[in-house]
């Protein structure tokens, strides 16, 4: 049995770990590090967002006019989940098309392309840091694995030196490489819970920015939403974006 001076712990195996297994460390905490600043920054703006775009969205609905839904939006999506798709849809509609390219594009298709295109541009928005997290929650198992390995290779080296097995001897780098996979795991378990959860959470945000944009343009280009609650009162009440006859 160990005396007391003999006694293992964390500090015994980083202190029989190199330079190898020290850079192994410091990498995982590094990926742990970013990873849970991602998940939480990202959690709080989902939260902020999803609070934000209800409240923007049952304002948008309920103004009498265009104009005063333009502004309820300005003013209550602080978080500019609706805003850009909202005001880059009415400057198109808005635009007259005498001389420029536009003229040659039909009026509806150049509105769906713009929606289009601002609903990418907030998806890429939505996906940024999930390549990280995902790219942790694989790789960071492997790193952990390395240091394992390299612990286990410095056990048997350890035995060799000795010609006899020794606990003492042995039982720092096995310790080294049990506590490097465990962080790994540590590691990459919460990444791949965040990464999944964001999906989903990015999926559904887009699937109700899909629908607004849907809803918009067809208020744009007919007066009234597709399909829209009996409390809405913009249904009806504004007339759709009339522009100048096109050149053929």
């Amino acid at each position: 049995m160990l005396d007391n001076g003999n006694e293992l712990g964390l500090m015994h195996f980083w202190e029989a770990g190199d330079a190898v297994t020290h850079g192994v460390a410091y990498l995982l905490l590094a990926m742990s590090v970013v990873s849970w600043y991602y998940i939480l920054a990202k959690a709080w703006i989902a939260w902020r967002q999803r609070r934000s775009g209800r409240t923007a969205l049952e304002r948008f609905w309920g103004a009498r006019s265009l104009d005063e839904a333009m502004a309820e939006l300005r003013r209550t999506d602080t978080e500019r989940v609706l805003l850009p798709l909202a005001e880059k849809a009415v400057a198109a509609a808005s635009m007259r098309p005498d001389s420029s390219l536009a003229s040659s594009i039909d009026r509806e298709e150049m509105l769906t392309r713009v929606l289009r295109s601002e609903i990418t541009q907030s998806s890429a928005r939505m996906e940024s840091g999930l390549t990280f997290l995902a790219s942790v929650g694989s790789t960071a198992p492997f790193v952990g694995l390395f240091g394992t390995v390299w612990g286990i290779y410095h056990a048997l080296i350890a035995i060799a030196a000795s010609g006899q097995v020794l606990i003492d001897r042995v039982a720092g780098p096995v310790g080294e490489a049990l506590v490097m996979t465990a962080a790994g795991l540590a590691v990459a378990i919460p990444a791949v819970l965040a990464y999944n959860a964001f999906v989903r959470v990015n999926r559904l945000a887009l699937a109700e920015l899909d629908g607004f944009a849907h809803d918009l343009l067809a208020l744009l280009l007919t007066g009234s939403r597709l399909e829209t609650d009996r409390g809405d009162v913009l249904r009806g009440a504004v007339a759709p974006l009339q522009s100048s006859p096109m050149v053929r």
